[in-house]
């Protein structure tokens, strides 16, 4: 990919080899946010933790935040309310989380840089404070293999409302980074750790490429005094208000795109002109109010052969409007009847041919594109739809269903597979608000069908799939029995004695210190200048 080109370049330039690490925080750096704080919101609202205790649970954020509690005294508070429930429904309730709100919150940009340290053959790892039930979800998405975090003690699969030591905080991140390094072979001199907190300074001091992403202010003045090289990602988070705006007028002009159609319809007495019309209008408009950018290779291949079913992997609801923007005629759409319900849109897209299908029903489903077989045969219209049926949370493949190949057999034309590589950068899936960004498409060469067979689709379906997955660098997906991470934190305890500890919080301290004092001569500067 090279829409995040700028984050990686200096990735790129590095040594290949697993003698290199590159460590990430979590909250803040590979995620927007605070995952606990999603947690804490949703233990509430299930009434898993009581109202009372969460306003302690807050109180000791409040203590931890102003300095009067140690991070040992918080997570000690956290793991009271954890006393008797069962780990194994808690790494559920995780993963749940994850999938269902965190996951959209992973940047971009670090994603990308997660992946250019793995294409180097970097060491990478997580080091967080956050527990394991917050990371390996994440962990598991990103494929990254080492994670060492916070433990809740555990017996017999129940949380005992203890804590596990050394906690991975402060001087606890170096010493798991040393024994990652021990581990592995790691040479921490030529390691990367990025990080939003200048509670982790420390570890920021002990590596030899400190990288502070969305740094606080704090981390930022110390990057600005040491000279650290600094990157904020706006790519996720708190959206602002042109963002609501634009994402608004997005959405509603489909409406407006189709009542242009009409004028069309009446000059020519075409419903398709008028439809091709509206397409290419919505097309348009759309994608200059989300600032969407397309670079796409292989357009050749959108014409070649006409019509077909072009299949395209499903991230985000702006691939309606990449599809558009690409196809912008002679084409008919599949979606979800939920879209149907939708007041005006719904009507809208039914309107301009879309068929809605019942995703739990698939004997209904199949019933419901058999128009669409009709349309290709007799009108020449081409069929955009999405073979994992839904969006996915994540840039992974999904599995694929048959309909959309049994389409192309029945109607005699090819597949032409379109890979969209990160149009969640634009929306990901339950997030309202379009961002800009620039999206990479590539379209590749039509599959014959002509061969095809009802009693071999389920190998046509892999081969267009491993296409895909080619294309989008996923072509060494684990089998899904390989699938699971070994339990996170398996990385051996150093029990020598903490080496040079003392001295990094001393160095820290200083550090902080001398930021501010810096920051004082400033302000008292111009009172002298005056006297």
């Amino acid at each position: 990919m090279r829409v995040h080109k700028d984050v990686i370049q200096e990735i790129e330039k590095a040594p290949a080899g697993p003698q290199i690490g590159a460590f990430f925080d979590f909250d803040g750096t590979l995620i927007a946010g605070f995952s606990a704080t999603v947690f804490l919101k949703e233990q509430l609202r299930r009434g898993d933790i009581s109202p009372y205790q969460f306003v302690d649970l807050l109180a000791a954020l409040a203590q931890f935040s102003l300095g009067t509690q140690g991070f040992s005294g918080l997570m000690t508070s956290a793991a009271q309310f954890m006393r008797g429930a069962s780990e194994s429904e808690y790494i559920e309730f995780g993963q749940e989380l994850y999938e269902q709100q965190i996951a959209r919150k992973v940047y971009p940009e670090s994603r990308a840089m997660v992946q250019a340290h793995m294409a180097r053959g970097h060491t990478v790892a997580v080091i967080s404070s956050a527990t394991p039930y917050q990371v390996e979800p994440m962990a598991r998405d990103l494929g990254i293999e080492h994670i060492i975090c916070s433990r809740y003690e555990v017996k017999d699969g129940t949380f005992t409302g203890g804590i596990e030591r050394p906690l991975c905080f402060g001087e606890g991140k170096v010493l798991a980074a040393e024994s990652l390094a021990e581990q592995f072979g790691v040479d921490l001199d030529q390691s990367y750790f990025y990080s939003d907190s200048d509670d982790d300074l420390e570890l920021l001091q002990r590596v030899g490429y400190p990288r502070p992403l969305n740094p606080n202010n704090n981390l930022a003045a110390i990057a600005e005094e040491e000279g650290w090289p600094v990157r904020r990602f706006r790519s996720r988070g708190q959206p602002q208000v042109s963002d609501f705006i634009r994402s608004v007028a997005a959405t509603v002009s489909l409406i407006p795109s189709a009542i242009a159609g009409i004028p069309i319809w009446a000059l020519t007495g075409s419903k398709n002109e008028a439809r091709n019309f509206a397409t290419s209008v919505f097309a348009d408009v759309s994608s200059a109010l989300i600032g969407l950018n397309l670079v796409v290779r292989g357009e050749y291949y959108l014409w070649e052969q006409r019509p077909a079913v072009f299949v395209f992997n499903h991230q985000s609801k702006v691939d309606v409007v990449i599809m558009a923007k690409l196809l912008r005629k002679d084409i008919a759409g599949v979606g979800k009847k939920e879209i149907k319900q939708m007041p005006l849109i719904g009507k809208t897209l039914e309107l301009a041919g879309t068929i809605f299908i019942d995703r739990e029903n698939s004997a209904s489903a199949i019933e419901a594109m058999k128009p669409l077989v009709d349309a290709m045969r007799n009108q020449g219209k081409s069929v955009a739809i999405a073979p994992e049926g839904t969006r996915s949370i994540t840039p992974k493949l999904a599995p694929f269903k048959k309909g959309p190949f049994h389409l192309a057999m029945q109607a005699g034309v090819p597949v032409v597979p379109v890979v969209i590589h990160n149009a969640g950068d634009v929306a990901p899936k339950g997030d309202f608000v379009f961002r800009q960004a620039t999206v990479e498409v590539d379209v590749l060469p039509p599959v014959d069908t002509s061969h095809w067979r009802r009693e071999t689709v389920e190998e046509h379906v892999a081969e267009v799939r491993g296409m895909f997955l080619r294309a989008l660098g996923q072509d060494d997906e684990p089998a899904p029995e390989a699938a699971a991470l070994p339990k996170p934190g398996a990385v051996k305890k150093v029990t020598r004695k903490k080496k040079g500890v003392k001295k990094k919080a001393v160095r820290k301290k200083a550090a902080v210190k001398k930021v501010a004092r810096k920051k004082a001569r400033k302000k008292k500067a111009p009172a002298r200048k005056n006297e």
